[in-house]
């Protein structure tokens, strides 16, 4: 199995405000929309997420011993997959892994299945911060930069997604 129709992402697109936007042009779509693609922590291994230089995301590079949680996406058409590319950019490699999904079991989280999926790997290691990049600070800092409204990330708009990607 390709992992066709999934992807395991680790940064920006962990929000699903920002998510809907990039796929569908709408931070909040339709509940029909919304309810074709499922969101499950998993952890890919033998990778490492570094905040990029100058920039609001993160990278993931291949690191031996090391391991990005993040989030695996079910749901994805090859429209979506599309407008991923498009908005990972050429600094970003569409590569396939293996990610170990995580089953919540009463409070705790456990190892469930391993899903073959997609994930984007970042391509220029001499642009990348020592620092590990931080979900929540995004979050807190610059979510509203990145889901404003008055902008979209569509094939249109170049300069926006220049702007932030």
């Amino acid at each position: 199995m390709s992992g066709e129709g999934t992807a395991f992402v680790y940064g920006t697109l962990m929000a699903p405000e920002v998510f809907f936007s990039v796929c569908y042009g709408d931070s909040y779509p339709s509940q029909a929309i919304r309810d074709l693609h499922t969101f499950t922590p998993a952890i890919l291994e033998d990778h490492c997420r570094h905040r990029v230089q100058y920039a609001d995301y993160p990278a993931a590079v291949p690191e031996i011993g090391h391991r990005i949680r993040g989030i695996y996406v079910t749901g994805l058409t090859d429209a979506n997959m599309e407008k991923l590319d498009y908005f990972e950019g050429s600094e970003y490699e569409r590569r396939t892994v293996k990610v170990q999904v995580l089953v919540k079991e009463g409070d705790k989280e456990t190892p469930g299945p391993e899903k073959t999926t997609s994930v984007y790997v970042f391509l220029k290691a001499n642009e990348l911060e020592k620092r590990e990049w931080d979900f929540e600070e995004f979050r807190r800092e610059k979510m509203k930069l990145w889901t404003r409204g008055d902008w979209a990330f569509d094939d249109d708009d170049k300069a926006a997604v220049n702007c932030v990607a």
